[in-house]
């Protein structure tokens, strides 16, 4: 017997096949564009090492480079939790990461602004507060990282090579 949610998942599951989307790293998907061929610019900061590392993951390494990643990390920091004598308890951390990618010309194929945020509590000693921030400042990393490479793959079918 079929069941309503059976026919709506397959239902679906038409529609989305006639659309043309197709899996990044399927059959003729772009993802393969893109894997060991995307060398990001040299870290400056402890964000840009979690960021870089964090593409290297997701893009593999850089063995056989072809584009070149350039991108600008910026995170700033937001009391959120205030006590009524004027202790800050709760920052959040907001990031943005500008980006473009260029190919072997220089000419830029695609650019764009991701941004997250996270926080973190100050309640406990010095050093927990020092972990947490640290913590906080690489799940950033993390976030905008992945958010860049979806960036890039959804542009992936439409680059050269």
């Amino acid at each position: 017997m079929w069941s309503p949610d059976r026919r709506a998942l397959i239902l679906g599951l038409l529609v989305v096949a006639g659309c043309g989307l197709q899996p990044v790293y399927g059959p003729g998907g772009g993802g393969k564009r893109l894997f060991g061929k995307v060398r990001p610019r040299d870290p400056d900061t402890p964000v840009d090492f979690v960021f870089n590392r964090r593409l290297a993951e997701r893009l593999g390494p850089e063995d056989a480079a072809i584009y070149d990643l350039d991108y600008r990390i910026s995170v700033g920091v937001t009391s959120q939790a205030i006590t009524p004598d004027e202790i800050t308890t709760r920052y959040s951390l907001n990031g943005t990461a500008d980006f473009a990618l260029t190919g072997p010309d220089g000419a830029v194929l695609t650019q764009g602004r991701v941004s997250s945020f996270t926080s973190y509590s100050t309640t406990g000693t010095t050093i927990s507060t020092l972990t947490a921030e640290g913590d906080a400042r690489e799940r950033l990393a993390l976030m905008l990282a992945d958010q860049v490479v979806t960036r890039l793959l959804a542009a992936a079918r439409t680059l050269p090579g």
